[in-house]
C-alpha cells in the first residue's frame, strides 16, 4: 500500500480534521519534552474512540507502519517520539478523554486514557475521594502515559507507583485486536494479571486507552513542614521517627540538597528561603489525615521539638496556611525549564535501597567530581522510597560539540549507574527508559532478564511496529 493510500484509509477513518500532516500541524506532536529528540511521521492522528484506535492500528498492520503512542508528550525521556527511520504515525490520545464512571462505593473511576491526571484528581475530589498519583506535570499529562512509564511522583510512599492505583487496563494491541480486561475487581486470581504487561511497557507491547483506578479516601485535615539538617543519614533517622509518630499518613518525605536549593531560589520566580541561614540538607515531610480537624499539626510541633533535642536537625517551619504549603513545595517541583536556561544538563532518575542512600549520594559526587571538577552535581528526590534524582550541570559553554557533551554525559552515566548496581539499585525509578536510558539498560539489566523482556516483545508485536526503538538498542529490539 503506498503512504498516499494508507493517509487516505486513515482520512477515512478519523476524518480529514483528525490526521494531520502539515509540517507546522505536527512540528510540536515530533518534538519531545525536553527538546533534545526531534522525529519524523507520516501523520498524526488523533482518534476519539478505542474503536477508532483499533481501526488505525489495523490500517498500520495492513500497509507495515510503525505506531507511537503520545499521551501529554511530557516525558523525560524521549519515548514518545518517532525517532526511527522507518514509516511511523503518531497516535495522539488527547480526544479520548472522558470520564467514564465513578463509584463512590467502589472507590473506583473508570477513565479514557488521554484524560489529564489533574482531571482525573478532580473528578474524584467532587466525591470527597482521592486519586492520590501527583506529580509536576499533572495540569497536562495523560492518564495513558503515566500508566504506560509506571509513573511515580510524590505520593508513592502512601499509596504506591501507578501499577498499584490501576485495577484493569483497555488495551489496543499491535494487530489491532482491543484486549478489554477493564476490570474494577480488587480481587481477581484467575490465570495470569495481563495488565501488569503493559504498565510500564511505554507503548511497545501495545496502545493503553482506558483504565479502571482505584481511588481513596478525601485528605482532610494536612500539614507541611521543611526542616533543615546536616546529612542524608540525619534525614533518614528523621524518616524512622516520623514512621513511629504518623504512620501510614506520610504522604511525602522529600529531600532538597543545598546546591538544588540555591538552584531553585536563584532561577524560579517567586521562590523564597524560608530560612535565615542556609543547610546542606532541607527535609520536606506532608502528613495527612481522612478525618477533619485530625491534630496534626499539634503532632508535627512535638515530632519537630524532639528532633531538636536529638540534634537532628537546625531549624524548620510549619505551614500555616495553604499558601505557605504551595510556597514550600514550590521549592520541590518549582523547575520546569530553567535547567535549559541555566546551562547543559544531565539529569538521572536512580533508585537503591532507602537505606543505601547515603553511600549513593556521597559516592556519586565523589566520582562525577574527580572526573569533572567544574560540574555541579545537584540531588534531590523521594528518600522515603529511595529514588534520588542526581542532575548535572555544566555551563553552556563547557563543550564546543554536542559529541563531546554525550561523551560526558556517557561517562557520567557510567559512574552513577556502577554505584547504584554495586548497591542494588536501578536506573530509572518512574521516568521509564524510553530513548535516552536504552544503553544504560542493556549495560545493568539482568541477561536473563532482558531477554525475556524480547521474548515477551516478540510475542505482542513480531514485527516490531508498537513504538519501535524504545527500551532496547536497536539491534537488540526484538
Amino acid at each position: 500500500m503506498s503512504h498516499a493510500a494508507f493517509l487516505t484509509e486513515l482520512t477515512s477513518i478519523l476524518g480529514e480534521r483528525y490526521v494531520l500532516t502539515d509540517a507546522l500541524d505536527t512540528a510540536l506532536f515530533l518534538t519531545d519534552h525536553r527538546g533534545r529528540y526531534h522525529g519524523k511521521a507520516l501523520a498524526v492522528v488523533r482518534p476519539a474512540s478505542t474503536e477508532e484506535v483499533s481501526r488505525v492500528v489495523k490500517a498500520c498492520a495492513r500497509a507495515g507502519v510503525a505506531v507511537v503512542p503520545q499521551g501529554g508528550n511530557t516525558g523525560l525521556c524521549g519515548g514518545a517520539t518517532p525517532l526511527e527511520p522507518r514509516p511511523a504515525i503518531v497516535i495522539r490520545l488527547d480526544r479520548m478523554n472522558r470520564i467514564r464512571s465513578v463509584s463512590p462505593a467502589e472507590e473506583t473511576i473508570v477513565v479514557d486514557a488521554g484524560c489529564i491526571l489533574a482531571d482525573i484528581q478532580a473528578a474524584a475530589a467532587k466525591e470527597g475521594l482521592l486519586f492520590p498519583l501527583s506529580l509536576g506535570a499533572e495540569g497536562s499529562c495523560q492518564i495513558g502515559g503515566n500508566i504506560s512509564t509506571n509513573a511515580g511522583g510524590i505520593s508513592v510512599l502512601r499509596y504506591g507507583n501507578t501499577r498499584q492505583l490501576v485495577l484493569g487496563l483497555e488495551t489496543v494491541l499491535a494487530d489491532g485486536t482491543v484486549l478489554n480486561s477493564l476490570r474494577r475487581l480488587r480481587k481477581d486470581n484467575a490465570g495470569y494479571d495481563l495488565k501488569h504487561l503493559f504498565i510500564g511497557a511505554e507503548g511497545t507491547l501495545g496502545i493503553v486507552t482506558g483504565a479502571a483506578l482505584k481511588l481513596f479516601p478525601g485528605i482532610r485535615s494536612r500539614c507541611v513542614a521543611m526542616m533543615q539538617l546536616a546529612s542524608v543519614e540525619d534525614a533518614l533517622a528523621m524518616f524512622a521517627r516520623a514512621r513511629k509518630v504518623f504512620g501510614e499518613n506520610i504522604s511525602s518525605f522529600e529531600i532538597i540538597g543545598s546546591s538544588y536549593m540555591d538552584f531553585v531560589l536563584r532561577y524560579v520566580p517567586g521562590t523564597v528561603m524560608p530560612f535565615a541561614q542556609k543547610a546542606p540538607w532541607y527535609l520536606l515531610l506532608e502528613v495527612g489525615d481522612s478525618q477533619l480537624d485530625a491534630p496534626l499539626a499539634t503532632a508535627m510541633e512535638g515530632f519537630l521539638a524532639e528532633a531538636f533535642e536529638a540534634g537532628l536537625i537546625s531549624d524548620a517551619t510549619i505551614a500555616a496556611s495553604l499558601a505557605q504549603e504551595e510556597a514550600i513545595w514550590k521549592l520541590r517541583h518549582g523547575v520546569t525549564g530553567e535547567f535549559k536556561l541555566a546551562g547543559k544538563t544531565m539529569s538521572h532518575d536512580t533508585s537503591v535501597p532507602v537505606a543505601e542512600q547515603p553511600a549513593f549520594v556521597r559516592r556519586v559526587e565523589e566520582g562525577v567530581l574527580a572526573a569533572y571538577p567544574d560540574a555541579n552535581v545537584m540531588s534531590v528526590g523521594h528518600i522515603g522510597d529511595g529514588n534520588i534524582h542526581v542532575v548535572v550541570l555544566f555551563p553552556h559553554e563547557r563543550f564546543a560539540t554536542s559529541d563531546e557533551f554525550e561523551a560526558a554525559s556517557d561517562a557520567i552515566d557510567v559512574i552513577i549507574d556502577d554505584v547504584a548496581m554495586e548497591l542494588g539499585g536501578s536506573i530509572t525509578a518512574e521516568h521509564g527508559v524510553g530513548t535516552t536510558y536504552r544503553k544504560r539498560l542493556a549495560r545493568t539489566k539482568n541477561p536473563a532478564e532482558l531477554g525475556l523482556m524480547r521474548q515477551i516483545k516478540a510475542v505482542l508485536d513480531p514485527e516490531n511496529r508498537m513504538n519501535p526503538g524504545k527500551l532496547f538498542l536497536p539491534d537488540a529490539a526484538a
